[in-house]
């Protein structure tokens, strides 16, 4: 009997030292809208999306409402991070003058849930790192990156900053080659790269063959880290998952500016390698905010629950529930809506009048109200609970959607 034990043991040991180890990687460059991408010669992207897909995107939240974003890259940025928009996570421009902190990043979560994993950041930035990872913050526990290679942008010795802006070419070079290196050594369980130069010929020459040519530049590189990602999988037990996404599109005009909610400045794009892509992503327009929790559900992280209530973006791979929640107070009632995308089980529709998460606290959650998902409405008698804000929740079986109804300041 004690041999057996032994065996069994020794057999679930061998398992576990077997089991694929899963790696993540995301991308941002920076400035390309989708109606460009889409034109221009890019053999590296397209090689990625063969093995998953490509999609077009959007940033910017929801025009007009509580969830409007700036399409500015900060903005963007942590919009991905976090999977919230700006009403949540408080990055409003390029300043970052007071991100929410509350609202935690891909980073704070897997490191929180693994922390003898690796987390890397390869940027042209140095705030990407120092202020949106926020690391070495007290605000985020003391979140530390394992690896890093950021802040060239500051050595103007070695990078002498030239109208033309080619000091952020020969940048994107180096974190291009720092993080292909890395990638293909260190391996590093969850990695941002983050690539400017692209933006830069936008805003200096619009719509021109030298924006064209500053992306097939950016393909390249991807194309290098991409490699390096093949030989991890060709060589080493290891699953890797990328998403290559932008933080913005420009203006129809010009295509030198950005930053408002015209269609052009909105519309971005998402390609990835992922498997078991889902009907969102295929059939529907996913957002910034779905990248990270498709690439925390890859992970294996387990979102708490009064966190999960909180994220605005839905994952891109495996079953989902229902997307596109729509929430109208009529007199005494909130009329909500969702389109389903698996009709099996109920919603649960829970409901606060107070938003202390965003100050750090809690909020008190009523479930007022179970429904089939496949009825994809509800009403919600509110007569007795007036408020000038409501914080509604739709819990599903396969995945969570978020209203806010704002009446006042």
């Amino acid at each position: 009997m004690k041999k057996v034990f032994l065996l069994i043991c020794f057999l679930s040991t061998l398992n576990l030292s077997a089991q694929t180890k899963k790696k993540a990687v995301f991308i941002i460059v920076d400035g390309i809208p989708a109606d460009v991408i889409e034109k221009l010669k890019k053999p590296n992207l397209d090689s990625i999306a063969q093995v998953g897909g490509y999609a077009r995107a959007y940033v910017g939240g929801e025009r007009k409402s509580y969830s409007q974003t700036p399409t500015i890259s900060a903005v963007g940025y942590n919009s991905l991070l976090t999977g919230t928009w700006v009403n949540k996570h408080n990055v409003w421009d390029n300043d970052i003058k007071a991100p929410n902190y509350n609202y935690w990043t891909i980073f704070r979560f897997f490191k929180q849930q693994y922390p003898e994993k690796k987390t890397a950041v390869f940027s042209t930035w140095l705030d990407n790192r120092t202020k949106l990872v926020g690391d070495n913050l007290p605000q985020t526990g003391k979140l530390t990156t394992d690896f890093h290679f950021d802040g060239l942008e500051l050595d103007t010795a070695r990078y002498p900053h030239d109208k033309q802006s080619k000091y952020i070419n020969r940048i994107d070079e180096e974190v291009t080659a720092a993080a292909a290196k890395s990638i293909k050594t260190d391996a590093p369980d969850l990695s941002w790269v983050y690539l400017e130069f692209t933006d830069d010929m936008g805003h200096k020459h619009g719509d021109s063959p030298e924006f064209y040519a500053a992306i097939e530049t950016m393909d390249k590189q991807v194309g290098k880290i991409w490699q390096a990602i093949k030989y991890r999988q060709a060589n080493f037990k290891e699953d890797w998952v990328i998403y290559i996404t932008t933080d913005h599109g420009r203006d129809a005009k010009t295509g030198r500016g950005h930053g408002g909610q015209s269609d052009r400045e909105r519309a971005t794009w998402i390609v990835t390698n992922a498997k078991n892509l889902n009907q969102y992503f295929k059939q529907n327009q996913p957002a910034i905010v779905d990248i990270m929790p498709s690439i925390g559900t890859f992970l294996g992280v387990k979102f708490p629950r009064e966190q999960h209530f909180e994220i605005d973006g839905i994952p891109l791979t495996g079953k989902i529930s229902a997307i596109s929640p729509e929430a109208t107070l009529k007199g005494g009632n909130i009329e909500l809506t969702w389109k389903a995308i698996d009709k099996k089980g109920k919603a649960k529709i829970w409901l606060a009048t107070t938003n202390n998460f965003e100050t750090g606290g809690k909020d008190t959650y009523q479930l007022i109200k179970e429904v089939a998902v496949d009825a994809e409405k509800a009403t919600i008698d509110v007569s007795k609970l007036p408020s000038q804000f409501y914080k509604i929740v739709i819990e599903m079986p396969y995945n969570n959607l978020n209203r806010w109804i704002v009446l006042g300041k």
